[in-house]
């Protein structure tokens, strides 16, 4: 793993940069393998930098984007990652509808939509069930409780280790998540960190020891590159 580690002036600089290293990562992906696969996170930190995606002039029909977690709404609810992603992003280019692979949240199910949506990765990259495929961006955030997508310290979800997506709780309320080895099959994922909130969790996620159960972020150690994008506020007493 090649891990990398940026603090960034401000939150504009922040989204500057994780704009420049999709795109690069975007155009090598499509130059070497006709397209590019991205798995979105949702919070309000990506909204600006889904807004400035959308704003380039892009091959949208190469790209492909997925979700590494959703709350478990309809896609029309104000919560969705679906519909943060769709109205920041992609309602605004012209990408085909088959290129947005949405979690499946109307199954009044968790299990059952958790098992679809890995069944539709497993087709998408003609993977075998135990093969854990690669996606070229995982987009990743993180919560003061040092969660990311839907890993939230001490739940069943940081137990799953043979399946591509599995159920998160957060509080009581179920989400759809990437399992954390999937997250870790990964080419590049790119964590976009900001606030001055963020700093205990990151202090305990870049200790030489800490409890990966109690600090879900630790888990992350993907098998290509792991790049960490912080604003002042977030990275301002992080020894790196």
């Amino acid at each position: 793993m090649k891990k990398t580690v940026e603090v960034l002036p401000d939150q504009t600089a922040l989204i500057a940069r994780s704009l420049d290293l999709i795109l690069t990562k975007l155009d090598t992906a499509i130059k070497q393998q006709g397209r590019f696969t991205i798995a979105l996170s949702g919070g309000s930190t990506p909204k600006p930098l889904y807004e400035a995606i959308a704003a380039q002039k892009l091959p949208w029909d190469k790209i492909h984007v997925f979700w590494g977690d959703e709350r478990y709404v309809s896609p029309d609810h104000p919560d969705s990652n679906e519909l943060m992603a769709r109205t920041a992003w992609l309602d605004r280019v012209d990408i085909p509808a088959e290129n947005i692979h949405a979690v499946p949240t109307l199954d009044n199910n968790p299990a059952v939509s958790a098992a679809k949506y890995e069944q539709h990765l497993q087709a998408f990259f003609n993977s075998a069930p135990g093969e854990f495929p690669a996606l070229d961006v995982v987009l990743l955030g993180m919560g003061d409780d040092a969660h990311t997508a839907s890993l939230f310290p001490h739940t069943e979800a940081l137990q799953v280790r043979d399946r591509l997506i599995t159920v998160g709780n957060k509080d009581g309320n179920p989400r759809i998540t990437f399992t954390y080895p999937f997250i870790n099959a990964a080419h590049s994922v790119i964590f976009v960190v900001a606030g001055a909130n963020k700093r205990p969790a990151l202090a305990q996620v870049f200790a030489p020891s800490a409890d990966d159960l109690a600090y879900p972020s630790r888990l992350i150690r993907p098998q290509g590159e792991l790049l960490w994008l912080l604003d002042a506020a977030a990275g301002a007493e992080l020894s790196v």
